[in-house]
């Protein structure tokens, strides 16, 4: 029965998983791919320096227990009162993809059952069948499979706010308990387990509800169902004691109600389980086959005929033939205000005036114009200094310049809106200080250089303030580093 419980919930533990976090950068090999390719050749593979989501996190909650499958029990015993034991668990938590992760925990507490609490004396009306009492305190280990539904079931990106998360959990573990009994003879240790044997092997299996506080700290109820697999964890004894004569479940239950908190660990803005992937997943709507069917699709039509009603539409005037997302807004891959439509580099940012391919100016040793003294577009992803194998183009040609010329230049970092000031700012002096390596690593003369940070008290589009008043391509722009003459 142990073996059978442990298999099931192992099962339950383990749903079928994808990829994790996807890396879009773009290896920088001289071409750049049009409208007509797919660019997939030139996609980098996932590393851990590419992720863009924090995956880790530690949890620690307080809760009570209650036996209801067993002899004696918490819940409503004979006196018609409650038992009320306590516990606590700390959790390692390391998030696989957008809905799934693995939590390895460990769970300390007692469970208090029987016809009165052991601290007390039996009452003094009570019978000799109700002249028992007990306790068991318990430490177990267990690994977890962590399934978020509110990733998995959701269909439809409307960019809502999602601070409330529902979780799954499921798992197998080893459980080690003493479980003490109160008679008219006295307390008494009854049953004692180590951890780590065949029979101490347990599964638990619950839900918990999350709310996101902000960006580090996560709020969550949980009630787990913890099935031990044996019959005499509630302290009843020995199959041949008196007590035990009156089993008649397989083994002994209980109920765990926590409340704990979460804090989320890395670097990256937000967590890839509080990520809504259908933001970035290409959706559309599919035409009924059957057009001699009497029903009506879109209640307010289908303005643009992008395929994506009025009714959810967020850009009612997109162009005859974009791709669009499942907001209806037409795709802009590489985030460079060029929608792809118009786009001659999918792929790559460039500027609008350059139909979306970067300006590369050939190294010509002489002069450059003035468009070049000003390098925009040397754009960096969310909480990150690294620079982008599609900017080193850009930074070249900035090499090519400052060698040619007699001047000093300021390299200025900024960032978006997001996080504090305070962080913004040492962020936009680690990418000015990363330009500034790359460029003296490729021969221009370090006296030259000064990098200098401006936080987010430089952004290029000021309306997005705070950054979700915007789309994220005008975030992206405001993250940047640019060049001016001393």
């Amino acid at each position: 029965m142990k073996l059978s419980l442990a298999i099931v919930a192992l099962a339950l533990s383990v749903p079928a998983v994808s990829y994790a976090q996807d890396s879009t950068a773009v290896v920088s090999n001289g071409e750049y791919p049009n409208t007509f390719s797919s660019g997939s050749a030139n996609v980098s593979p996932f590393t851990n320096k590419s992720k863009r989501f924090n995956d880790w996190a530690i949890s620690i909650g307080a809760g009570v227990p209650l036996i209801q499958s067993a002899d004696l029990t918490s819940i409503k015993n004979g006196n018609g009162k409650n038992l009320f034991g306590y516990s606590a668990y700390v959790s390692i938590d390391k998030a696989i993809t957008h809905a799934f992760g693995i939590n390895l925990q460990y769970d300390r507490g007692e469970t208090r059952q029987g016809w009165f609490n052991t601290k007390n004396a039996a009452p003094a009306n009570a019978s000799a069948y109700q002249q028992v009492a007990a306790r068991t305190q318990y430490d177990a280990i267990s690994i977890l499979g962590d399934i978020n539904f509110s990733n998995l079931l959701r269909r439809v990106d409307n960019h809502s706010p999602y601070r409330w998360a529902l979780h799954g959990y499921a798992g197998i573990g080893t459980i080690a308990y003493r479980a003490y009994q109160k008679d008219e003879t006295g307390q008494k240790m009854v049953t004692e387990i180590k951890p780590f044997q065949l029979g101490s092997m347990f599964a638990q299996a619950g839900a918990g509800l999350k709310f996101k506080v902000n960006r580090r700290l996560d709020i969550e109820g949980r009630v787990m169902y913890v099935m031990t697999g044996d019959d005499e964890f509630d302290g009843g004894g020995s199959k041949y004691s008196a007590i035990n004569q009156r089993e008649e479940q397989v083994s002994d239950n209980f109920f765990n109600a926590t409340l704990g908190i979460s804090l989320k660990l890395g670097k990256h803005e937000s967590h890839v389980m509080w990520h809504d992937p259908l933001q970035e997943i290409y959706y559309k709507l599919d035409v009924l086959a059957n057009k001699n069917q009497d029903i009506e699709v879109c209640k307010k039509g289908d303005l643009d005929n992008d395929g994506v009603c009025d009714d959810w539409d967020r850009q009612l005037d997109t162009p005859a033939g974009a791709r669009v997302d499942g907001a209806g807004v037409a795709l802009d891959t590489d985030l460079d205000g060029v929608i792809d439509l118009y786009d001659k580099c999918v792929t790559v940012p460039g500027p609008v005036e350059n139909q979306g391919c970067p300006t590369v100016t050939p190294p010509t040793g002489g002069p450059v114009d003035d468009t070049t003294r000003t390098l925009e577009g040397i754009e960096f992803d969310l909480n990150s200094d690294r620079i982008l194998p599609s900017n080193t183009p850009i930074l070249n040609n900035a090499v090519n310049y400052i060698n040619t010329s007699n001047g000093s230049y300021n390299i200025i970092g900024a960032t978006d809106t997001r996080a504090s000031d305070a962080y913004n700012q040492k962020l936009s002096e680690r990418r000015a200080n990363s330009v500034k390596k790359y460029l003296v690593k490729s021969g221009v003369e370090s006296g030259k250089l000064n990098a200098i940070g401006r936080g987010e008290k430089d952004l290029k589009y000021p309306e997005c303030d705070p950054a979700t008043k915007c789309p994220e391509w005008k975030n992206r722009a405001n993250r940047r580093v640019y060049f001016e003459a001393k």
